[in-house]
């Protein structure tokens, strides 16, 4: 992901915010993965 931070606030940390970000969406994602497989391992064990 790419920012324009040419006309941003000189007291905004966009870097931060990249990695707060970036951050979010791998949990986002891995959260994700972990409902998918106990969701297989319900369909698998208990039907």
């Amino acid at each position: 992901m790419s920012s324009d931070m040419t006309g941003g606030h000189p007291d905004m940390d966009y870097a931060e915010h990249n990695r707060t970000f970036n951050g979010f969406i791998l949990g986002t994602k891995i959260l994700s993965g972990i409902v998918i497989l106990l969701l297989i391992g319900m369909l698998v064990f208990l039907v």
